[in-house]
């Protein structure tokens, strides 16, 4: 396979970047210093854009007459204009982007489980939402991989995560090169994982670069890109993967031993109960396609689709169980 594009990756500057949170520290991220050889990173800390300073009374999101407010209670500052505001122009700025690395619980940067408060006094319950800057990431960047540094602990997560992040930017090389051919490259390499994925918007996507139609490449690949965003939106089912799994295993049965044949549909067992992670059957995968010079294997990005340097199995315990 080529060598992997650097994705370009916004992260919360708190992740290992710099002593902003609002207590001077930072967090020491396991993932980011892996991470960095092979990612573009765009620090960012909105609540100091904004000039809250570090450090800095913590602030918190409160509904008022239906409107989330970012309020700061040690001074009964509202602030709600000014992070809008900055949001808005920074996120404007990003021309080119594969994917966001963010804090959790942050009331800027959260994505999901941040506390809201109903009311500027009122904090004998709270419930849950995204904070500011994250909320409106997802509504922007809809279809590219957002997570926080909570969720990247799960490895299923941690795999989608990259698969999607690396894929995201190969398409965005694509986009640059404005070659039709590069495109229909780009969707031959990908079938098997969108196999996995979503065999309904797989069929779609072949239709688009078949392109009856004739359209120009813009007007192509914008279509394209719609329907891989819908093809990569959900983490695929395990029992999906065992079929594709399967299908790149029929391609050995005339070379490989008895032994060999039953140690993969053994790992494949294990891969089912959650013992390993679907980087360990690839492997495996990936070393036959090698020895037998299985050229259609070794160009699908299914077989790698992230650096195997950032392979790494461990979990947070959870599992599948999302």
């Amino acid at each position: 396979m080529e060598k992997f594009p650097k994705p370009i990756v916004v992260v919360s500057k708190c992740l290992g970047f710099a002593h902003c949170r609002y207590d001077g520290q930072t967090i020491e991220n396991p993932f980011v210093p892996r991470f960095q050889e092979f990612v573009e990173f765009r620090p960012v800390c909105p609540e100091v854009e904004i000039g809250l300073g570090i450090p800095r009374k913590p602030i918190r999101i409160v509904t008022v007459e239906g409107k989330n407010r970012l309020y700061q209670p040690a001074t009964g500052r509202d602030v709600t204009q000014e992070m809008e505001t900055f949001v808005e122009s920074f996120l404007n700025s990003l021309t080119e982007v594969d994917g966001f690395f963010l804090k959790s619980r942050s009331p800027s940067c959260g994505t999901q489980d941040v506390k809201i408060y109903p009311g500027f006094d009122n904090v004998s319950r709270t419930f849950k939402g995204s904070g500011f800057f994250g909320g409106e990431v997802l509504k922007r960047f809809n279809g590219l991989p957002v997570e926080d540094e909570g969720r990247l602990r799960n490895f299923t997560i941690r795999e989608n995560f990259l698969t999607r992040l690396f894929t995201f930017a190969r398409l965005r090389e694509v986009k640059k090169s404005g070659s039709m051919k590069a495109l229909i490259d780009f969707h031959t390499t990908h079938k098997l994982m969108l196999m996995g994925y979503n065999q309904t918007q797989m069929r779609a996507l072949g239709k688009i670069v078949a392109n009856q139609e004739q359209s120009g490449f813009d007007a192509v690949v914008s279509a394209y890109e719609h329907h891989l965003k819908l093809a990569l939106a959900s983490i695929p089912k395990f029992t999906a993967m065992i079929n594709v799994l399967m299908h790149a295993f029929g391609g050995f049965k005339e070379v490989l031993s008895k032994e060999e044949k039953q140690f993969f549909l053994e790992s494949l067992e294990e891969y089912r109960d959650e013992r390993i992670p679907l980087s360990a059957v690839l492997h495996v995968l990936r070393a036959w396609a090698i020895k037998y010079d299985n050229t259609y294997l070794l160009t699908q990005t299914f077989m790698e689709p992230y650096p195997h340097e950032l392979v790494e199995i461990t979990d947070s315990g959870k599992g599948r169980k999302l």
